[in-house]
């Protein structure tokens, strides 16, 4: 159980850099936390997402 916690938790970092802009990113990761871990999920996810591609 707990390697397929840590296979959804490198997808969620993964899809969190996916687009172009920052909402696009924040969008993925939303939807990628919310697969995995429901509505915070989709909240920490959608976080990772908007900062994880600022430079």
């Amino acid at each position: 159980m707990r390697f397929v916690t840590l296979g959804l938790t490198a997808a969620i970092l993964t899809l969190s850099a996916c687009g172009d802009t920052t909402t696009e990113r924040a969008a993925t990761g939303g939807v990628g936390g919310a697969i995995v871990a429901g509505p915070v999920g989709a909240v920490v996810g959608g976080t990772a997402g908007a900062l994880g591609g600022m430079n």
